[in-house]
């Protein structure tokens, strides 16, 4: 059987197709890159067989919950091929290479974010794997998000899983401000190094779509039990860990979505959605924590609905926490 929670699953981008793609970066223009992400990700799906049937599982749900008219074979290749083009333009910014006016903020809570960054006051990013969550970091990183100063940003990454990336990104950038903190080793004192980064004026970005492997123990304390919550149509498991972390932050919670103007566009042009979780701030409350997770979650739904092709969580998100594969 296959492993079909998402840490059992080895990165679909290892070490080696990044270094071509830095490469790749370091030897063509931005248009010609994205050009060369349609046959790449074309060949990449005839590959994958373990991706077109994540694909298929997550599309089927798109489709009953009314996102697409009816799934078929071509409905994956154009998110696979969408996600291709996303790896390509995740370089292109951490590179410097993709042009702030193509970044276009909403009528949200940027407004609000801006003016508490200029204050010198931080606060915490929550991302998912929906559209180009690396877009906001990588231009703070580059001081072009607005803001008349530079921007530390902590991103809590799971590096066991993510190791690739981490050393793509010191390649890429060494001087980058960007920090990456394992979401394993969070404890006391590495939280209050993170409270001591927002009072700094730093952003802390977190991914809050992806709950921990199971530790495998019948009793598992329920802090690491995902909430349930609806998620197209059907009771999806999301972590308490990444809306623990930001209660305990004591700074303001705002979700984060960067999609692209059309799945296939090779423009690089993008909504940058930004919306504040809770008017209050948080403080170390399960209500808050609790109503924080729903409020993500019905977000992330609602621009799943609108952009269902910049999905690229390819495992099988509705999986019950903990339950074996039935994959053969």
């Amino acid at each position: 059987m296959n492993d079909q929670h998402w840490t059992g699953q080895n990165e679909v981008a290892g070490y080696r197709q990044l270094k071509l793609l830095l490469f790749l970066f370091k030897l063509l223009p931005p248009l010609l890159l994205r050009l060369l992400a349609f046959p790449v990700g074309f060949c990449f799906f005839l590959a994958a067989k373990n991706v077109r049937e994540q694909s298929r599982r997550y599309l089927a749900h798109a489709a009953a919950a009314g996102a697409i008219k009816r799934f078929n074979a071509l409905q994956s290749l154009k998110q696979v091929i969408a996600f291709a083009i996303t790896i390509t333009e995740k370089v292109q910014a951490w590179g410097g290479k993709i042009d702030f006016t193509h970044i276009h903020f909403q009528n949200d809570d940027i407004p609000q974010l801006i003016d508490r960054l200029e204050k010198k006051e931080g606060a915490v990013l929550l991302t998912s794997h929906l559209g180009n969550s690396e877009l906001l970091r990588a231009l703070a990183d580059y001081s072009r998000t607005g803001v008349s100063r530079d921007i530390p940003v902590i991103s809590v990454l799971d590096s066991k899983i993510t190791p690739h990336y981490a050393r793509m990104l010191a390649e890429l950038n060494p001087r980058s401000r960007l920090r990456i903190i394992d979401s394993a080793g969070i404890n006391a004192g590495v939280v209050t190094m993170l409270l001591r980064h927002i009072v700094d004026g730093g952003l802390v970005v977190i991914a809050a779509d992806r709950t921990p492997k199971p530790d495998g123990q019948k009793h598992a304390h329920k802090r690491h039990e995902p909430f349930m919550i609806s998620f197209l149509g059907s009771p999806a498991p999301f972590p308490q860990g990444p809306f623990i972390l930001a209660s305990l932050l004591e700074a303001p919670v705002y979700a984060v979505f960067a999609l692209r103007r059309g799945a296939l566009s090779i423009s690089s042009e993008y909504n940058m959605h930004v919306h504040r979780l809770r008017k209050e701030s948080p403080g170390v409350s399960r209500a808050w924590i609790n109503d924080a997770a729903r409020r993500f979650a019905s977000l992330l739904e609602t621009y799943c609905l609108r952009n269902p092709h910049q999905w690229y969580n390819f495992y099988d998100f509705w999986r019950p926490y903990g339950s074996p594969s039935t994959d053969s």
